[in-house]
C-alpha cells in the first residue's frame, strides 16, 4: 500500500533527523512549508532551544508582495540577519522531508545571500 504525501514526508523527516542534530557551535536550520506560508528556525537540539526564527507572517515579510518563493527568500535573509545577531554562522540544514526545490531552495539561497554558511 503506497504512503499518502504527508506519510512519505514524515518517513523522509525521520530518515534525515536520524543524521542531523544541531549543536552549539553548528545549529540545525529546521524548514517546515505550509500551503500559504513557511517558517524556519535555527535550533540548538543539545540545549533544546530555539536560537532564531523567522516566518512569512512576520511583519517585515508580511507586507512584501511576490511569489510564495519571493517570499521565501526574504525569509531566509531574514533569519540569516536573526542568526548573525545571536552569534550563529554555520548551520546544518534540514529540509524537513521536503524537495529541495521550489520555496525551500528559495529558503536556503536566501539564507546564504544573508551570510549564513552550510
Amino acid at each position: 500500500m503506497a504512503f499518502s504525501k504527508e506519510k512519505r514526508r514524515l518517513k523522509i523527516r525521520k530518515r534525515i533527523r536520524k543524521n542531523i542534530s544541531g549543536t552549539e557551535s553548528r545549529p540545525r536550520l529546521s524548514v517546515y512549508r505550509s500551503n500559504k506560508e513557511i517558517y524556519a528556525q535555527i535550533i540548538d537540539d543539545v540545549a533544546g532551544k530555539t536560537l532564531a526564527s523567522a516566518s512569512s507572517r512576520d511583519k517585515d515579510v508580511k507586507d512584501a508582495t511576490g511569489t510564495k518563493s519571493e517570499i521565501a527568500q526574504l525569509v531566509g535573509k531574514s533569519l540569516a540577519d536573526k542568526a548573525k545577531q545571536s552569534g550563529v554562522e554555520t548551520v546544518s540544514f534540514d529540509r524537513g522531508g521536503y524537495l529541495y526545490h521550489g520555496r525551500v531552495k528559495s529558503l536556503a539561497e536566501g539564507a546564504r545571500e544573508g551570510g549564513l554558511k552550510f
